[in-house]
């Protein structure tokens, strides 16, 4: 039975899932740090058992089930089964993979550094978003509203104050690295991640199974190559460390491994919806569904015990607080509109398609036989403001007998 859910809905579902996912993750991550104390160790057998492990299940989904694979019923609809990488995806995979091997390493470093111990820098990471806001208005045509600036702010801070401690001590080289790498390794992933959930493969849209298997790979490969350039500078075995650390704690780096291959398949899923900078937002509610994972880790002793003065407790509280109101901002000023075009005779089409493509805000322009000429999608947060810049430049065009403007109430999608 076909679940139908509104397409808005989805996307915030496929976010906030993976946020949860992320959260439980973060807490096998520390058990499995007890395990593995090497930090470069534990990043490369986090790859090899991530290999492993994503090979395993993207075979399991393949498998059909009633004329659809288990993966399209389960996970992603537009999942069929494994495949081979395609030609026109593989640039997109390399700086996908270069992102996470650089974030990955990123953040072992960053352990390496602090003895264990990032609770101070590692809430700067939230940074990330404003980094997809300042790509995305350089490299996007539909480049962010002021009110997807303003909203991404109020996220970004309202994380870092809602995940900062003072229990640890501020180091500018530690900065360095979550400023400098892991940041730049999280915008490499989400922005070519996105590009590739939007392609077209064989004609059908791409699925997130396929993209998280094929990624989990050349990451792997990027970092064995940091790693074994790093022991060879260094004169240290962290590459074998870790080769021997997935034998020899294979249970905890795997199902650290299990939760981020369905953590990184709804993330890409929701990628496909929204925009990278939005979907990185919502996903910064992982610092809300931490805190039960926080607690528990602290009631048996696997770290410091979660923080009961007053002042840092208010701080973290006004931090969700104002993390909330900025998804929500997100959630209620999105718009989705269709503009119907009837042209005069004697026009070219495909001109006519170009100059209708230029128009920011529009993100789907389809020539159509019929009463109408064309179909236009537009996506704009501010309804009023969109309403008549968009309209304007439609106007401004040569050969538009009339047109009309219809805004989508509700959208829906299979689950």
């Amino acid at each position: 039975m076909k679940i139908k859910i509104r397409k808005k809905y989805l996307f915030y579902v496929l976010a906030f899932t993976s946020a949860i996912i992320a959260a439980l993750v973060s807490g096998i991550d520390a058990v499995a740090q007890i395990h593995i104390p090497d930090p470069w160790a534990l990043g490369v057998s986090c790859f090899v058992l991530g290999v492993i492990v994503s090979f395993i299940f993207s075979i399991i989904l393949s498998i059909p089930f009633k004329g659809k694979s288990l993966g399209a019923r389960s996970i992603d609809p537009t999942f069929r089964r494994i495949r081979l990488l395609k030609k026109e995806e593989l640039i997109y995979h390399l700086f996908a993979g270069l992102g996470n091997a650089t974030l990955t390493i990123g953040y072992f470093m960053l352990l390496y550094i602090m003895g264990g111990d990032v609770s101070v820098v590692l809430p700067f990471s939230q940074v990330v978003v404003l980094y997809l806001v300042i790509i995305e208005s350089l490299s996007e045509k539909d480049t962010p509203t002021l009110v997807e600036v303003q909203s991404s702010l109020i996220v970004t801070f309202g994380a870092i104050l809602g995940s900062i401690s003072l229990t640890g001590k501020i180091d500018i080289f530690a900065l360095g690295i979550v400023f400098l790498v892991i940041n730049p390794g999280w915008v490499l992933l989400s922005v070519f991640q996105r590009k590739l959930k939007m392609m077209k493969i064989n004609d059908r849209p791409n699925d997130a199974i396929n993209i998280r298997l094929w990624n989990v790979i050349f990451a792997c490969l990027f970092t064995i190559i940091i790693v074994l350039a790093f022991d060879l500078f260094s004169g240290t075995n962290h590459l074998i460390n870790g080769i021997q650390a997935s034998l020899n704690s294979y249970f905890w780096v795997g199902l650290m491994a299990i939760g981020t291959f369905f953590n990184f398949v709804f993330y890409i899923r929701a990628l496909g919806i929204g925009k990278a900078s939005v979907t990185q937002a919502v996903k910064s509610s992982i610092i809300i569904f931490s805190i039960p994972v926080t607690i528990l880790l602290g009631y048996f002793g696997i770290i410091e015990p979660f923080t009961t003065d007053p002042v840092m407790l208010l701080i973290k509280f006004v931090g969700i607080i104002i993390m909330m109101l900025g998804i929500i901002s997100f959630a209620l000023t999105l718009t989705k509109s269709y503009i119907f075009i009837t042209m005069k005779t004697g026009y070219p089409i495909e001109e006519t398609m170009k100059k209708l493509w230029t128009i920011k805000g529009v993100n789907r322009v389809t020539a159509v036989t019929g009463k109408y000429d064309f179909i236009i999608k537009v996506r704009t947060r501010t309804l009023v403001k969109g309403y008549e810049r968009i309209l304007r430049k439609v106007q401004d065009i040569p050969g538009i007998k009339e047109y009309r403007w219809q805004s989508v109430l509700k959208e829906w999608e299979d689950l």
